[in-house]
């Protein structure tokens, strides 16, 4: 390796960084947050089996799971201005990644729901608990455990998904490497680079999945043998 490429890569490293910590990271986690949400709500929807809500839900997550989530960004940011809807590169990008997850999500907790028995939920209507009780104390704490591990690999996924966020010139890490990249003329190099960042983002969070994996565990097993107790 020459000294002008260690020069461009030590340079560029915090250049490429920084925009993942503040905008990837962020876009990430905001993206994921309100993907779980409209995914518990669609799995909920299926699950309670109202026909026409069910309907829906299922037309929506058929044509999202169906069309690349590039296709999605375009038409938001480019083709929405036509209807004479602006909006920022951010916010678009938040809007389509967390749709596009929500899908998947949906899937993910629908089979989590169905995944705990009939006699658990039966069991707490008798106790007098109300539907809103049984759904937050017996059915998602169960079927959360069962969906976290398939969540947790779609929050990885996600991360590298962003980069697709660089086409409608949000300013993440992919973008401050093109940027870099057109200035420099070095793209073998600086794309193996953001690739390690994105990998290094990715085993830190492999890393807290398993932590957190270990620790659901333990306490469902404690609390499993409370309740024996």
């Amino acid at each position: 390796m020459s000294e002008h490429l260690w020069h461009i890569l030590t340079d560029s490293f915090f250049k490429i960084l920084i925009p993942g910590l503040v905008t990837t990271i962020p876009l990430t986690a905001i993206s994921f947050f309100l993907a779980l949400i409209i995914g518990i709500l669609t799995a909920l929807v299926q699950f309670a089996n109202v026909k026409v809500l069910k309907h829906i839900a299922r037309f929506y997550i058929w044509v999202v799971r169906g069309t690349p989530i590039l296709v999605q960004l375009y038409v938001v940011f480019y083709g929405l201005p036509n209807l004479g809807i602006m909006i920022e590169p951010f916010p678009a990008a938040v809007a389509v990644f967390a749709v596009n997850e929500g899908a998947y999500t949906a899937e993910t907790m629908r089979s989590a729901f169905e995944s705990v028995p009939a006699g658990q939920l039966e069991a707490g209507y008798c106790v007098g608990m109300s539907y809103f009780q049984t759904f937050w104390r017996i059915l998602l704490p169960q079927a959360f455990k069962t969906a976290f591990p398939p969540l947790s690999n779609s929050l990885i996924a996600m991360v590298k998904e962003t980069s697709l966020a660089a086409n409608i010139t949000v300013t993440e890490m992919f973008m401050a490497t093109q940027r870099i990249v057109a200035r420099t003329y070095e793209p073998l190099a600086l794309y193996i680079e953001v690739a390690l960042i994105y990998l290094i983002f990715s085993t830190v969070l492999t890393w807290v999945q398993r932590k957190a994996e270990k620790k659901i565990n333990f306490l469902s097993e404690k609390t499993f043998d409370g309740e024996t107790r």
